[in-house]
């Protein structure tokens, strides 16, 4: 029997597996409103837990809260966009580069240290990118500008959250984003359209599991040491990969599958010398 914490981040990752295979099923819709339908789902169920446990919901740092929010819509918009022009494992794989963009932001505005061998494990997933788009004919100009947006906004909303995250409570971070990209998706209204058929049923879930992704994630990191449960995020894209065969028909060649193991390699290196030091 697995322990606890990885069995929960083992079904978090899946989780977000099948809500980004969820939005590529929703292709024909317009990304503002996979985007309502994903943060709805979120807000329908936290806002009534907060106000319960009386939860701050607007927090106190408004304005680091909004961008935040903002950079984090951004992010979130681009990646449901470029899985729309691109195979789903080689979006997430891409996608993957945040926290490199992440570390690199750190360094320049939070002062902290990056060493030789992190600064080496960013070369060898830059490599993977160059390498995946080179071979795989699949990834036009477009799709990689979009997913590499969304892997620096990630990137910039992991130094945010690291900023609040001992001046807010955690819900009320994802309860500013997801309200902030509901509001913002609303705009968008006259570019929605009525689901059909099984489109009814994608478009209810991918909320549903966006949010048991986020409630499982956050109870595993609370339960265990980051270092422990960090490899485990990357089953992620093995998830991808075998939800992007089995859903849509994606397949590898060897020289496309060898990119996405360069960026998860890169990762993995960069992650363990995080650990050591």
């Amino acid at each position: 029997m697995l322990p606890k914490p990885i069995l929960f981040i083992l079904l978090a990752t899946l989780s977000f597996a099948v809500m980004n295979m969820l939005a590529k099923y929703l292709s024909d819709f317009h990304p503002m409103q996979v985007i309502f339908f994903r943060t709805l789902g979120t807000v329908v169920f936290v806002l009534p837990y907060m106000i319960w446990h009386r939860i701050p919901i607007l927090g106190t740092h408004h304005r680091m809260l909004l961008l935040r929010s903002v950079v984090g819509l951004i992010s979130l918009a681009t990646f449901f966009m470029a899985i729309q022009r691109m195979p789903l494992g080689s979006a997430v794989s891409i996608r993957y580069l945040g926290p490199i963009f992440g570390a690199i932001l750190a360094f320049l505005f939070l002062k902290e240290k990056i060493t030789w061998l992190q600064w080496l494990s960013f070369a060898v997933a830059f490599s993977g990118v160059i390498v995946l788009k080179g071979f795989d004919l699949r990834i036009d100009q477009t799709g990689l500008i979009l997913v590499l947006t969304s892997a620096v906004t990630v990137g910039v909303v992991f130094v945010l959250i690291r900023y609040l995250a001992t001046r807010e409570h955690y819900l009320t971070i994802i309860n500013y984003f997801m309200c902030i990209s509901l509001f913002f998706s609303i705009g968008f209204f006259s570019y929605f359209r009525m689901p059909v058929g099984m489109e009814w049923g994608a478009i209810l879930s991918i909320g549903i599991f966006g949010l048991i992704g986020q409630v499982l994630m956050t109870r595993a990191f609370e339960l265990e040491l980051t270092s422990v449960l960090a490899p485990f995020k990357y089953m992620e894209l093995v998830y991808a990969l075998i939800l992007g065969f089995l859903i849509f028909g994606e397949t590898y060649s060897l020289l496309p599958f060898l990119g996405i193991l360069l960026i998860v390699s890169g990762m993995v290196m960069n992650l363990l010398e995080k650990n050591l030091n």
